[in-house]
């Protein structure tokens, strides 16, 4: 009988979309084929530490986290092939080696290149993007700047620091005002799940949307409102080359799709798949590849696009290099209609994951001068 792979699910994490992580982790968690692989549940608190014993998922859920919970240490030992946690109150145990990880940790801390980080110090196999793509996908103003390079459409945006906005406020509104216009929408940079985004109308708006979004980051976009458009979805999979799925379309409840529509108000509607003509289902298809390759993206990723109800114009909106996995999110629906079932598709996020690993344990990490002759 062929050995187990010991997978790490790691989730939580400190970021405003820790609650999301969770049911997203266990999503993952119920439906990865225990004939296949040996899960280990590894969660983090809101603190940052992270919880190996009992069952991490129950406890974050539970808000239970807290200074008496037994937390680990990681060692950093690309020796060991893998990440290994040791309880601190014993030490002299073994800890839990793996054989590769899911990230299932969306926002800061998670999804934005340092936990890729990490696990690539410790040379252990993970699930998604690397620390470059993973950092840039992140940031909404350096991912739209790639994407303009590339020549891939998006839509008309400013950039503002939240050091800016707090020493000169009327100053950031005159620029909104003259480069944007109303309506537009204000978002932390770095953060996902519609978390301190705001749609503002007018000047009076804008101001209570700027703290908001500041108080989530220290860079803000904000973005021209593309108005009279859909919001359509394409899940990518795959290394150096990717497929996508059939693109599906959000019907929000609220006037957008913000944290309530996805996760708490009911009456939002997910359409898999979207009707769209032929030639924009081609056209997204093509565009949310061309978008996965620019940030040299791996395994997975969403690609969220605004299309002109006339199907004259298609803007790419974001990429995800983290998708949401709980039982209502596109990225696994939109594969399930495209012929690719949840267990199916980790298993190739897990393959995805291990070739990649492999590809860059060829490459060369030292260099010795040939002697002259």
């Amino acid at each position: 009988m062929a050995k187990k792979l010991r997978v790490a699910v790691i989730f939580g994490g400190r970021s405003g979309e820790h609650e999301i992580s969770l049911l997203s982790a266990e999503s993952v968690i119920n439906a990865i084929d225990r004939s296949k692989y040996e899960v280990v549940p590894i969660g983090i608190t809101k603190e940052g530490s992270w919880l190996i014993s009992g069952d991490p998922l129950k406890t974050l859920r539970a808000r239970a986290a807290g200074p008496s919970l037994p937390s680990s240490a990681l060692i950093i030992d690309p020796m060991r092939r893998g990440l290994v946690a040791m309880e601190l109150d014993q030490p002299s145990k073994n800890g839990k080696k793996v054989d590769v990880v899911i990230p299932i940790l969306h926002g800061t801390y998670g999804e934005d290149g340092t936990l890729q980080g990490l696990l690539e110090l410790v040379d252990v196999p993970y699930v998604g993007a690397g620390v470059l793509a993973s950092s840039v996908g992140m940031d909404k103003s350096v991912m739209k700047a790639v994407f303009a390079y590339k020549g891939i459409p998006t839509i008309d945006f400013v950039m503002v620091k939240k050091r800016e906005w707090e020493r000169d406020a009327a100053g950031v509104i005159g620029e909104v005002e003259t480069r944007i216009g109303y309506p537009c929408f204000v978002k932390p940079a770095c953060l996902g799940s519609s978390v301190g985004i705001s749609k503002a109308h007018s000047r009076a708006e804008l101001g209570p949307a700027l703290r908001l979004a500041s108080a989530f980051d220290r860079k803000i976009v904000v973005e021209k409102s593309a108005e009279n458009c859909r919001e359509i979805e394409v899940s990518v999979l795959g290394n150096d080359e990717p497929i996508a799925s059939v693109p599906g379309e959000i019907i929000p409840c609220n006037e957008f799709y913000d944290y309530r529509a996805k996760y708490i108000d009911q009456g939002s509607q997910l359409m898999v798949p979207a009707r769209l003509p032929k030639t924009t289902i081609r056209t997204v298809r093509q565009l949310a590849i061309e978008a996965f390759k620019a940030l040299d993206c791996a395994g997975m990723a969403r690609v969220d696009f605004f299309v002109a109800r006339d199907g004259e114009q298609v803007l790419v909106n974001e990429i995800n290099t983290i998708p949401g996995f709980t039982s209502i999110s596109m990225y696994p629906r939109l594969w399930a209609a495209t012929g690719i079932s949840f267990g199916e598709l980790i298993d190739r996020l897990i393959e995805l994951a291990i070739e990649r690993h492999m590809a860059k344990a060829q490459l060369r990490t030292s260099y010795e001068l040939e002697q002259s002759a």
